[in-house]
């Protein structure tokens, strides 16, 4: 998707240059920080159960790993071309770096719809694409992980396909099944991670969490864990949605229903007792705090003047185009950058990785815990620079990931 004239890659580079000027980042190093290290694009056929051949195209981008081993997820979506992994994968460079985690940035995907894909079907087009990725692919090289459309199950299929050619090797991918050196705590660490930093957030200005009025746009992993999250400290969930639409109750979702159903394959709109809305509406809920958490480009020029929130938090990649976040900045609605707010799950699959290539188990409470103290420091540092600097949240994030993804590159001798 390319609104308002921009690229999703330009859109991130945008947020980029605002970043790079307050620090007065050098020319030379802007030209490699500005640009990817290697793309891959593979041909992915699968044979489909009724014989009929389909043929879909994968990609894997490596924007920068000059802190460590290229680290991103994989979706599997239509919209997932070269320019939107590009742009995700660019992403992943700054919130690594923000974090303090020693990864670089990559991401990947298949540009196809995989709803009504039987498992066989996925389980094929997975080891696939893995093969055709292998050689760019490593412990201590790119880790992949899960994204939008892919799970456990997808991550043991990778994992299972590199390890048929390179023996065993449980810390290729994170986000795994338990059973197979997943970690505890992992599924539900991007969701937590929200609110622990919208907890942060709140401790820092002096707001009281409990009886926050919450709306989150999307209900897949981050969304629907964000909202159990959300409900356990206290906060009242008003509106949530799903890709077949939205209800919405001022008095509050009964988020555990909600969550069950759906995990038993039902819809977010099906539940009893509440108003129903559509995706765009739920963006314009009377709320104290909106949480896009689906989809890129949600938040834009023609719905930005409609938000109602008072700060936005932003749990999908990319949710907020470059016009609708200055809308937001002059309405004066505070929004938490997703390199900040949703970092909790790459947080998560280093706690993961570092317990599979250690091969020492975590408990569920030692990585919560952790979890917390990383995205705690990472949001209080942002806070700092913000204040320092009279900046916006994106502004001091970008800013902190960039200089310290630009000490490294020197370090190593880039330039």
């Amino acid at each position: 998707m390319a609104r308002e004239g921009l690229t999703a890659f330009q859109a991130v580079n945008r947020y980029f240059e605002e970043a790079a000027r307050l620090i007065g980042l050098d020319d030379e190093m802007h030209a490699i920080l500005t640009t990817t290290y290697r793309e891959i694009s593979v041909q992915v056929p699968v044979r489909l159960d009724n014989g009929d051949l389909l043929v879909v195209q994968g990609y894997r981008v490596q924007h920068n790993g000059a802190r460590g081993p290229y680290k991103g997820g994989v979706r599997y979506h239509p919209t997932a071309g070269l320019e939107e992994v590009r742009a995700l994968a660019s992403l992943m460079t700054w919130k690594t770096a923000l974090l303090d985690v020693p990864f670089g940035g990559a991401k990947g995907g298949i540009a196809v719809d995989p709803t009504g894909m039987s498992e066989a079907e996925l389980q094929r087009m997975t080891r696939r694409f893995t093969n055709g990725i292998s050689h760019v692919i490593g412990v201590y090289r790119d880790i992949p992980a899960p994204d939008v459309n892919t799970n456990a199950q997808t991550m043991a299929w990778m994992m299972d396909a590199y390890s048929a050619m390179h023996g065993w090797s449980p810390a290729i991918v994170t986000g795994k099944p338990l059973s197979l050196g997943g970690q505890p705590g992992r599924e539900a660490a991007t969701g937590r991670g929200v609110i622990d930093v919208l907890d942060a957030h709140a401790q820092h200005h002096g707001i009281e969490l409990r009886g926050l009025r919450v709306a989150i746009q999307g209900f897949g992993n981050v969304g629907s864990w964000a909202a159990v999250e959300a409900a356990r400290r206290g906060c009242v969930v008003v509106a949530v949605s799903d890709r077949f639409g939205g209800i919405h109750r001022e008095t509050g979702i009964p988020v555990d229903e909600v969550v069950r159903d759906v995990r038993l394959g039902g819809k977010v709109p099906d539940a009893e007792g509440c108003e129903t809305i559509t995706n765009e509406e739920l963006l314009t809920i009377d709320c104290d705090v909106l949480i896009p958490a689906a989809l890129d480009e949600q938040l834009h020029r023609d719905n930005a003047d409609h938000v109602r929130a008072t700060t936005v938090v932003e749990a999908a990649n990319y949710p907020t185009t470059p016009d609708a976040d200055k809308i937001l900045h002059d309405r004066g609605i505070e929004v938490i950058p997703d390199i900040l707010a949703n970092a909790g799950g790459v947080t998560g699959s280093y706690f993961e990785w570092t317990r599979n290539i250690q091969q020492m188990p975590w408990t569920e409470e030692r990585f919560n815990d952790a979890l917390r103290d990383y995205l705690t420091r990472a949001y209080h540092a942002t806070a700092t620079f913000a204040d320092l600097h009279h900046c916006t949240m994106r502004q001091a994030a970008f800013a902190i990931g960039i200089e310290r993804v630009a000490q490294s590159s020197r370090q190593r001798g880039y330039i």
